[in-house]
């Protein structure tokens, strides 16, 4: 009897890959680790991402049947030798957010004690501070943000740790070498003040009006100069009407084509050690729409990091 394996049976764990504990990932000899963080009480206005985790799974597995080539890539979708796994998610703990993030950096630990790449599931944007804490002791990185936002405050009543401060927080960290901000468009994204001292600090900022201007080529050439990268997502650089399920949507984003391009494109840039997507809010989605261009566009990227470290 054939086996079809629907995206509809079975366990929804990212595509369907392997699930793989965390305590067993270095046997499993993985190529990359998927990890979800549901943690929201980052979160300013509209909660909802601690959802998110499973809500990109479950949209994914629409994604996980065997037909995989890519007529316009010329080759899979996604290299059928690279070995996936999903590690599940950190287990939260509600009430308390300092606990919640050191979990969420041990765990992002494990993977790259593992020798796997981390591939985080967001969780609000605060989730990148203990992700990027966990590179702590390895070498040198630059971090590409692609983003509505410039994520770049201090603090708020003294709250350091929201989703309005994980660059600023990356910026502290003496091995993240510089952070180009791609994307930034949206109301309420720092004030002038924020904007000067990043700038100040060498980091780079291509606005929404810039990208839509100079076009993708020219926007490779002005990411910071670095031989790895972290990239971070923020689904809200998508326009609101096409990702509605964002914790802070705003009009005037790309589009999945061209976050998707921007993603193959910075795969060339240099070695990325990691990346995560962020602020995907299911309650807030319509027909899922969010959850499936996120999907997508991990499973893009995905593949765009496999096939140029082939």
């Amino acid at each position: 009897m054939d086996i079809l394996d629907l995206p509809f049976v079975g366990i929804p764990s990212f595509c369907k890959f392997p699930v793989v504990n965390l305590s067993c990932l270095e046997e499993a000899q993985a190529d990359a680790a998927i990890l979800g963080i549901p943690f929201d009480l980052g979160t300013q206005v509209r909660p909802g991402a601690r959802y998110g985790p499973r809500g990109i799974r479950e949209l994914s597995t629409h994604y996980s049947g065997a037909c995989n080539f890519d007529y316009d890539l010329g080759a899979d979708f996604v290299p059928s030798d690279v070995k996936f796994v999903d590690c599940g998610d950190v287990d939260v703990i509600h009430y308390d957010a300092d606990e919640c993030l050191m979990r969420a950096r041990d765990a992002v630990e494990m993977i790259l004690a593992s020798g796997a790449m981390p591939v985080v599931l967001g969780g609000d944007h605060s989730v990148t501070i203990p992700v990027l804490e966990a590179y702590e002791g390895r070498e040198p990185f630059s971090v590409i943000q692609i983003d509505t936002h410039l994520d770049f405050v201090d603090s708020i009543a003294g709250v350091t740790k929201g989703q309005g401060s994980p660059m600023r927080r990356a910026s502290e960290m003496p091995y993240v070498e510089s952070i180009t901000h791609i994307g930034i468009h949206g109301a309420g994204s720092s004030k002038k003040q924020d904007f000067d001292e990043t700038l100040a600090l060498g980091n780079v900022i291509i606005s929404r009006r810039e990208w839509l201007r100079v076009g993708l080529a020219e926007v490779l050439k002005k990411i910071a100069p670095s031989n790895r990268y972290f990239v971070t997502i923020d689904i809200d650089v998508m326009d609101g009407a096409l990702a509605p399920g964002a914790g802070s949507p705003e009009p005037g984003g790309a589009t999945y084509r061209e976050v998707s391009d921007l993603l193959i494109g910075i795969a060339s840039v240099g070695e990325i050690v990691g990346f995560d997507l962020v602020e995907v809010s299911p309650p807030y989605d319509v027909a899922g729409i969010t959850c499936l261009t996120a999907s997508r566009l991990i499973l893009d990227f995905l593949g765009a990091i496999f096939r140029k470290r082939q």
